[in-house]
């Protein structure tokens, strides 16, 4: 295959960042031909601004459709993944998806607030049928699943990845975590349509990450990975402390329905090892990306944002203008640190190149569905968990 032809499903903020993250592969290795997004206006702006041909969809099925396309790029809400992606195998193409793989939407109940009224443990089964469903149908039509997690890209990581290799020292303890400010998309903001909240949205990503470490030490040792083995966790809902509540300005989103927007898991290992993940909505100064790897002959520190690469200060904000600074920043006066590629340093131009190699060379990606599946399930044990109050063993 020369070149690969990718379709993109979705407009809005994980397809742009795939689309900039695409530039270098374009015309060389990859060619766009087409975009679908819920409007026609929509796809049609998204195309002009990316130099896509004249072929813009309101329909996402006109690209499966298409026998110029080998891949489907999912940038679609969590609740739409598990449906397109099984549309897309059994159209016969390849599939990108964006974390998570899916989840418990409640579509299926008359409750408004799923997350408050429905069991997770019922969440948890559900979440795993659908799972193995796009499973099934991704080995039953023989196309390639790549998961974008971009964390087990970021340079920082496989940085990481190399000095652990090299060291030959044991992982006792990780801890890792994915804050900021909350986000503002109005779909997180319920149960029915974002499958959870802190933990499901931003604890996919060092979640992700520190099951990846461990399956890759355990190939580096014995040949096999070293799965979690159970999960403890505690979800909270900060914004509604009562002194909270009562303050006028808000610096952080507060809207939250039936979704926690604070939570804390430790995934307890095969081997006894542990590790931490902590992901909240409420916390100032940008997005919070970090990794600390305790060995037992080396520590290493990840700061995937913000890190000191470049660091700036402004008496009032308005002194950098629209020069981007650092997502969710809730203002550019003061110090900040601004990441001179920053799509870069989170790993989403090296997952889309990793993406491009595997359907152009018929290997196995980095982050494929094993990644996707356990992901998944750590998290939902983890609400189970919350609700329940005991630690959750996994059934392997």
């Amino acid at each position: 295959m020369e070149k690969v032809r990718l379709g993109i499903i979705g407009t809005q903020f994980a397809a742009l960042l795939h689309m900039n993250s695409l530039v270098k592969l374009r015309g060389a290795r990859v060619d766009v031909v087409a975009v679908a997004s819920k409007t026609k206006e929509h796809a049609e702006a998204f195309a002009k601004k990316f130099n896509i041909p004249d072929y813009y969809y309101d329909d996402h099925r006109r690209l499966l459709e298409r026998k110029d396309i080998d891949v489907i790029d999912l940038c679609v809400p969590t609740d739409l993944h598990e449906t397109f992606a099984i549309e897309t195998a059994e159209a016969r193409k390849h599939i990108i998806c964006e974390k998570p793989l899916t989840g418990y939407f409640g579509k299926d109940k008359k409750e408004e607030q799923v997350g408050f009224e429905v069991k997770k443990k019922f969440m948890l089964r559900e979440a795993m049928k659908g799972c193995d469903r796009v499973a099934k149908a991704v080995e039953k039509n023989k196309v390639k699943f790549m998961y974008a997690e971009n964390w087990i890209y970021a340079p920082p990581f496989t940085k990481l990845k190399n000095l652990i290799k090299v060291s030959g020292g044991t992982i006792l303890d990780i801890r890792a975590e994915e804050s900021h400010s909350g986000s503002h998309a109005k779909y997180s903001r319920r149960w029915k349509t974002s499958g959870g909240g802190a933990l499901m949205r931003l604890g996919a990503h060092p979640v992700g990450g520190v099951l990846h470490l461990k399956h890759y030490e355990g190939i580096l040792k014995y040949g096999k990975p070293i799965r979690a083995k159970s999960v403890m966790a505690e979800v909270g809902q900060h914004t509604k402390i009562a002194s909270f509540v009562k303050e006028k300005k808000k610096y952080i989103v507060s809207e939250w329905e039936d979704v926690e927007d604070w939570g804390v898991m430790i995934i307890n290992f095969e081997d006894n090892s542990k590790a931490t993940v902590f992901s909240s909505d409420a916390v100032l100064g940008g997005v919070r990306n970090t990794l600390n790897v305790y060995l037992s002959n080396a520590v290493v520190n990840v700061n995937i944002n913000p890190h000191n690469a470049l660091e700036v200060y402004a008496p009032e904000p308005h002194i950098f203008g629209d020069e981007y600074i650092a997502e969710k920043l809730e203002t550019k006066a003061g110090w900040n640190f601004p990441s001179p590629d920053e799509d870069w340093v989170r790993g989403y131009p090296q997952e889309l190149e990793d993406f491009i190699d595997a359907i152009q060379f018929n290997k196995e990606p980095v982050s494929g569905m094993d990644l996707a599946r356990d992901v998944v399930e750590a998290i939902y044990a983890a609400y189970v968990s919350a609700e329940e109050g005991k630690r959750i063993e996994f059934k392997r």
